[in-house]
């Protein structure tokens, strides 16, 4: 039989998982299938498909820093707060259960965009989003993990002070 701690544990590696492989096969789907500047109409020109490399961070901030500057940043800092986030997660048993699946889903989109930027050296993008007074960057599904995580997380800590019994 599994245990509380354990079982809590594979659940949340299990959605840090999902988070990757959700992220990496689209992103793999996109190199294969999308041609670079490309642009796919999915819903009219509101929702289309635009492959593009991204080795910045967040809309390609940081792209012009030096090499080993970009790396520091932009690769070995992610890598050691990731760690710490995963770590603190499995190991805090106290945190409430819509923080640590908001951090679940942070660590996972970080670890994609993560993966790509060491493994090819920029992250493949390929969403957009034109509502006309509302227009996205181009983004990924690691993107959205990461946005919905903080979702989760700061819809936490707003009825965490709203409520402060319910911490």
């Amino acid at each position: 039989m599994i245990k509380g701690k354990t079982f809590r544990r594979i659940l949340v590696l299990s959605l840090v998982m999902l988070n990757i492989g959700c992220d990496q096969v689209t992103k793999s789907i996109v190199r294969k299938h999308v041609d670079y500047n490309e642009s796919i109409k999915i819903i009219s020109d509101n929702f289309t498909l635009t492959k593009v490399e991204n080795s910045g961070a967040f809309l390609s901030s940081g792209d012009s820093l030096p090499v080993p500057v970009k790396f520091v940043f932009l690769s070995l800092m992610p890598l050691f707060v990731l760690c710490f986030g995963i770590y603190y997660v499995l190991n805090k048993t106290e945190l409430d259960k819509l923080l640590i699946v908001g951090a679940s889903f942070v660590i996972g989109g970080g670890i994609g965009n993560l993966y790509d930027r060491l493994l090819y050296g920029s992250v493949t993008d390929f969403l957009h989003i034109d509502l006309g007074i509302f227009q996205t960057g181009i983004f990924n599904i690691a993107d959205v993990s990461i946005m919905i995580g903080m979702l989760l997380i700061l819809t936490h800590l707003y009825f965490k002070k709203a409520n402060p019994e319910l911490a």
